[in-house]
């Protein structure tokens, strides 16, 4: 039995670029480094620390990911498979996914924050191509729970909405393909999130999401793209991220 079996944490929250920080609200009774856990991955970004973080939000049990390991690192859509599963083996209920995302919103620009209510995945790939049964039919109707979503909106203040779309990078996307996103319906895109929700859905945890808009997607703004620009306004905007996440596990019930 492994540490994280013997804990028992209610909620995963896994911390996406320049949001590591978190892990420092957390009340800790133990840090644990990915290459010390069966099935956790191997991470390629270095803004992805590479911890899982158990301990105490207030009267909640957590476990927090430092970092996620992405489709374009290796082209595997089913990277946090092992990590998911062991989750939810361990009694994690609901997981709380946190990425950086580029705007498709003039409305919400670098720095707001938005509850993802529903996803597009644009990649054409699944964390489930190989599984057998049954359960690799999962249902993706309220994906995102809609009790968790108006509780992580109370949590902070001018909390948007909105459907996140998820693209392979590690390129960022081109101005046609944003107009495309649009088209479809999308308000925020990135490269992570989609695939972790597809394996905590199948595992039958709940699950919301979060994403900081840390620029504006390709040909709404004027400046260019870089993983530079992304960490730096992460950092900026990460107090406010920090404390919104805290006072949604502190209320989780």
């Amino acid at each position: 039995m492994t540490s994280l079996d013997r804990f028992k944490p209610r909620v995963a929250v896994v911390l996406g670029s320049g949001l590591g920080g978190f892990a420092d609200d957390v009340d800790a009774v133990e840090t644990i480094p990915y290459g010390d856990l069966p099935g956790f991955p191997t991470l390629g970004v270095g803004s992805h620390v590479g911890r899982l973080v158990l301990g105490h939000v207030g009267p909640t049990k957590v476990a927090v990911l430092q970092g996620r390991a992405h489709y374009y690192e290796r082209g595997r859509a089913d990277e946090m498979k092992g990590a998911i599963r062991a989750l939810a083996a361990a009694g994690c209920e609901t997981l709380l996914l946190t990425n950086a995302a580029g705007s498709l919103r003039l409305d919400m620009g670098p720095g707001a924050v938005m509850a993802i209510s529903d996803h597009i995945n644009f990649t054409g790939v699944n964390p489930l191509f190989g599984d057998t049964g049954d359960s690799r039919f999962v249902d993706m109707v309220d994906a995102y729970d809609p009790k968790l979503r108006v509780a992580l909106r109370a949590a902070g203040d001018d909390v948007h909405e909105g459907v996140y779309i998820w693209f392979s990078g590690p390129s960022f996307e081109t101005p046609a393909e944003i107009r495309a996103a649009r088209t479809l319906g999308a308000d925020a895109v990135g490269m992570s999130t989609v695939p972790e929700t597809i394996l905590a859905r199948q595992a039958g945890m709940k699950v919301a999401g979060l994403s900081l808009m840390t620029n504006y997607a390709a040909g709404l703004g004027g400046e260019s793209l870089s993983h530079e620009q992304t960490l730096t306004v992460a950092n900026e905007a990460a107090g406010k991220v920090r404390r919104l996440l805290r006072t949604f596990l502190e209320r989780y019930s």
